[in-house]
């Protein structure tokens, strides 16, 4: 069976990292943009690095522009918005494709691993719903991410054992983060 650690990835530089480097280790795997409404989440996906690092758990950092255009900067411009903004410190790989024919295979598989269930109940999550089906339509059954900060927790074995959609309370994400460790 496929796990997480049979993929390879970029790096900001171009480098291939192979995420068997990551192996033993709990993992939050999240797409990322700069100009989103979301982008908050940078400030307590830190907090949760700095807390928790030293108790083997990463967060790979993958920005993509696919969703209304909201990581237009190269690699570079990103990082430097996310270490000067937000002072991350966690690792950030290259721009990726999260949906459509040239969606990262990790995506890919991480979306099939645990699908898209809803984004929750209530005005906002239905207005995000709204906005992420029009976006996706043009990906059809390869829309495989609704919207920036979708976060993937892997176990230390290499198991996709949730997915959190960006309107899931960070409280919750940590909690679960903290029990597989």
């Amino acid at each position: 069976m496929k796990n997480v650690y049979d993929f390879t990835v970029k790096d900001r530089q171009g480098a291939e990292v192979c995420l068997s480097e990551y192996q033993g280790k709990v993992l939050l795997i999240v797409n990322t943009a700069t100009g989103c409404g979301f982008t908050p989440h940078y400030e307590l996906l830190e907090e949760m690095y700095r807390d928790l690092k030293d108790k083997g758990f990463e967060i790979l950092d993958f920005p993509c522009n696919q969703f209304a255009n909201q990581a237009p900067g190269s690699d570079d411009e990103i990082h430097e918005f996310c270490t000067l903004k937000f002072g991350t410190e966690f690792p950030q790989f290259a721009k990726i494709d999260v949906n459509g024919e040239s969606a990262d295979p990790l995506f890919a598989f991480l979306a099939t691993e645990k699908p898209f269930e809803s984004f929750g109940k209530g005005l906002k999550n239905a207005a995000l719903k709204k906005f992420s089906d029009m976006n996706n339509k043009t990906y059809g059954d390869k829309a495989y991410i609704k919207w920036n900060f979708t976060k993937f927790l892997v176990d230390r074995e290499g198991k996709v054992v949730a997915r959190f959609e960006p309107t899931m309370d960070m409280k919750e994400v940590r909690k679960a983060v903290e029990a597989a460790l």
